[in-house]
């Protein structure tokens, strides 16, 4: 029996073939399946993840910026909402421009899309309409448009043009206050004043946006969004009275211009709070301009200059000797018109008179320089030296404004023969009107001393109100010696007084002025300031009023210059906080015996 052998596969045989290809065609299903998995269990989240980021886009919501407003709440800063307008060039070329009435077709895609908007704009056609041809999803057309503006553009109904919100920083008041509001810069970042020193609580917390777009850029309305809003920024509420800001910038503008100085200021603050009212300069900004006001005026120079006070810095050395009781209001001096102290140095009044008989009062109501000397020269330099401090010469008050003056207060161990006498009348140290005024309203406290402020608080976010930290008063001078040097004080807003154009119809007051020489860039003496510093009404003080016109190109003297402005400020304060006119007469202090 013969056996049959199967003949070998024969190359080209078609059963080897499709064996071969189904092989070939398992192993690329494996493959394939193989890499399909891979992507779908490894890659794949990674994969739908990068997708989703390219699909994605995220935009910031920036927070508004928190208000600045005066103490009855009016707005002194505020943002308002503005819009950035641009353009998707892949979009706006799918625009058709028809007739409402008739649906004729009158123009397509760019050119017709910039028809409708250059008259919106304020643009050339021929120039918008280049600005929105291209490849680019998002270019700006404009930016800082209204609200109103955006709804115009909004209603053509063009493809593409789309708003971008942002803010803008106003002044509703112009100059009023300007001084200490302050300004922001391109980035809305505060660069002086208030919107410096609270730029982070005004600033507030950015939100955002984040949509999925289509290729073309359109959001797809079924894709993914998420908003984390925007967090509003504080409002600071000033103890500024607009009102009365706006009636001292005035009065202060017009003595500058009348009297030829360089510039002037006036400070209120409310005695017994600490709370600052007014803090007026000549020539204040315009913070929503301020690129027109040359840097050194964009400050305030009642916080930030110093000056010697002159004889307005005599009233610590009055409250110091009677706090020691080494004088008192009706204590005799011989007051000649110039006058050799037993270390040698020599003083002299402002005028020549014959040698007077004056008593403390007396001395105070005449301000003589010669008579100050005798009473200054009875308390030991380190004993006065603590009520300057006290008083707070030489320190900065801590106001909140950036830039603020401490002026120059040298210890005595550094005084020499003259300057511990110059002291003793105003000279020979330095101080801003806000810290001379600070003095005065702690002579109206009752001897206490508030640290001067104002900002009265802030509400947050949530809208809860947050009160400024006040620190109890610091007793400088007793009660009954505030009362005797307000009572002296008076005696230089009478009639005869170096204040008496101080005086304000229907109520006390309690004055005293100030002339002061000043060194020039060669060491010279060859300008003055004038000022003025007192509060009403002397019975129960309510207001103290600081008023300084730096280098007059004429008469110096505070009880001229200086005087009007604190009358007309000092009135309108007043009557602004319905403090009623006074009742009682004021005392009558002997001024001395005369001359002699």
């Amino acid at each position: 029996m013969s056996t049959r052998q199967t003949p070998p596969p024969v190359v080209g045989d078609r059963r080897f073939r499709r064996q071969v290809a189904l092989v070939a065609v398992l192993t690329m299903l494996l493959v394939f399946g193989g890499r399909l998995v891979y992507v779908q269990a490894v890659q794949g989240p990674e994969l739908a993840d990068q997708a989703r980021d390219d699909r994605t886009r995220t935009s910031l919501i920036r927070a508004p910026r928190g208000d600045i407003v005066d103490s009855d709440g009016e707005v002194l800063a505020t943002s308002v909402e503005r819009f950035n307008v641009g353009v998707n060039q892949l979009l706006v070329r799918n625009y058709v421009r028809k007739d409402p009435a008739t649906g004729e077709v009158l123009g397509t895609g760019a050119a017709a899309a910039a028809g409708m908007l250059a008259p919106l704009l304020g643009r050339d056609k021929a120039e918008l309409g280049a600005e929105l041809v291209g490849e680019s999803t998002f270019v700006y057309l404009a930016k800082g448009l209204t609200p109103e503006d955006w709804r115009a553009i909004d209603a053509l109904r063009i493809p593409g043009i789309e708003p971008e919100e942002t803010t803008e920083r106003i002044y509703p008041n112009g100059t009023t206050a300007g001084n200490i509001v302050g300004f922001v810069g391109r980035d809305g970042h505060g660069l002086a004043g208030l919107e410096q020193r609270f730029n982070e609580q005004l600033t507030g917390t950015d939100g955002s946006l984040t949509v999925e777009i289509g290729g073309t850029g359109q959001v797809i309305p079924t894709g993914l969004r998420e908003e984390e809003p925007a967090v509003p920024g504080e409002t600071v509420h000033t103890s500024i009275d607009r009102d009365l800001q706006f009636f001292a910038q005035q009065q202060i503008d017009e003595a500058v211009a009348k009297w030829g100085a360089q510039w002037g200021a006036v400070v209120v603050e409310e005695i017994g709070t600490g709370r600052v009212l007014t803090i007026a300069d000549s020539g204040t900004v315009d913070p929503g301009d301020y690129q027109k006001w040359a840097e050194g005026d964009r400050g305030s120079r009642a916080v930030s200059a110093p000056y010697e006070p002159g004889s307005t810095g005599k009233l610590p050395t009055f409250a110091a000797a009677l706090e020691e009781g080494v004088v008192e209001t009706d204590s005799l001096f011989t007051v000649p018109d110039r006058l050799t102290m037993p270390n040698g140095q020599t003083f002299s009044d402002n005028d020549p008179h014959e040698t007077k008989r004056l008593t403390t009062a007396g001395v105070l109501a005449d301000s003589s320089n010669t008579g100050t000397v005798q009473i200054g020269d009875r308390i030991a330099d380190d004993v006065r030296y603590g009520y300057l401090r006290g008083f707070g010469f030489g320190q900065p008050t801590g106001i909140e404004l950036p830039g603020e003056t401490g002026g120059v207060l040298r210890e005595p161990d550094s005084w020499d023969s003259r300057t511990r006498y110059t002291t003793m009348f105003g000279q020979g140290m330095s101080v801003s009107l806000l810290q001379n005024t600070s003095m005065v309203a702690t002579i109206g406290n009752g001897g206490v001393r508030m640290d001067p402020r104002v900002v009265d608080g802030r509400t947050n976010g949530d809208g809860d109100f947050l009160p400024t930290e006040t620190v109890e008063g610091e007793r400088v001078i007793s009660e009954e010696t505030a009362g005797e040097v307000i009572a002296m004080m008076e005696g230089v807003a009478a009639d005869g007084g170096t204040g008496v154009l101080g005086q304000v119809e229907g109520y006390r007051i309690a004055a005293k002025t100030g002339t002061a020489q000043i060194v020039d860039g060669s060491g010279g003496l060859n300008s003055r300031l004038g000022s003025y510093v007192g509060l009403a009404p002397a019975e129960d003080p309510r207001l103290a009023v600081g008023v300084v016109m730096y280098k007059p190109a004429g008469m110096s003297y505070g009880g001229v210059i200086a005087a009007p402005v604190f009358r007309e400020v000092m009135g309108f304060g007043l009557r602004q906080l319905g403090v009623p006119p006074s009742t009682t007469p004021a005392p009558n202090l002997s001024r001395g015996p005369g001359q002699e």
